[in-house]
């Protein structure tokens, strides 16, 4: 997004509340005004995330799914209504999304990241929401926010579990650092409830805005996991790896 721009009148109304919160004000608003993000898929998890961000008025958010609207789907991507089966999942998000806030620019890319179009894509944008369910999709965002020095909120759940971590070019890892090498036992179906991706959907969206804001503490340097069958919570810390083969090159 071009220029600076301030809050409207309209603008101080609809996000009156949130603007109350200590450490946010008037200006933690215009910061998300003047701000884009990337959210990688609208499935379970980036129906959420992007949901929260429009709701909490980020200026411009970038959508990229590829495929249409199954009856699978609606038990948890929030953003796809049964009237638009067989349909862009991408449009429903746009219109979804639209009808939320008006004000918000959506570019909605009907593809899934690849390494192909990760550089274009995450160019238009001031920060990545990693929702991919597949490694080399995350890779290819892992790769162009080292290069592109731009912070990736990385989130994903399976079952009743999700993970949550951010990572910020300089100051912590990366992806390949948590991950050097793709899991052979990821599987691109799993079992989900949409009440887990969620959970974690909306964690991620308050990081994103955190970031984006300079509000409180983002979770830099550890993985944040949960399990929403016995609501048991635990962190591990992320070390940077010296020989990882795709944040290394932050040292040259």
């Amino acid at each position: 997004m071009s220029g600076f721009s301030p809050l409207t009148d309209e603008e101080r109304a609809v996000y009156e509340w949130q603007i109350w919160v200590p450490g946010f004000g008037e200006l933690g608003q215009e910061k998300l005004k003047n701000s884009s993000v990337l959210v990688s898929r609208c499935g379970g998890l980036g129906s959420v995330v992007a949901y929260e961000l429009a709701a909490a008025g980020v200026g411009k958010l970038v959508i990229a799914h590829a495929g249409n609207v199954k009856p699978s789907d609606l038990n948890r991507q929030l953003l796809m209504t049964h009237d638009w089966l067989g349909k862009p999942r991408v449009e429903s998000a746009e219109r979804r999304l639209k009808e939320l806030n008006p004000r918000l620019e959506v570019e909605a890319i009907p593809e899934n990241i690849s390494e192909k179009n990760a550089e274009e894509i995450v160019d238009q944008v001031d920060l990545i929401v990693d929702c991919a369910p597949l490694f080399p999709e995350r890779y290819a965002m892992n790769q162009q926010s080292v290069i592109q020095n731009k912070p990736l909120v990385e989130c994903a759940m399976y079952d009743l579990e999700a993970q949550l971590t951010t990572f910020v070019p300089g100051q912590t890892g990366c992806l390949a650092c948590l991950y050097p090498d793709d899991p052979p036992a990821w599987k691109r179906e799993f079992p989900v409830f949409g009440a887990v991706s969620g959970t974690v959907g909306c964690m991620a969206a308050m990081e994103a805005i955190k970031l984006l804001s300079g509000l409180g503490q983002p979770l830099t340097n550890q993985l944040l996991m949960f399990d929403l069958r016995d609501m048991t919570f635990r962190r591990n810390r992320i070390l940077r790896r010296s020989e990882c083969s795709v944040c290394k090159k932050l040292d040259v």
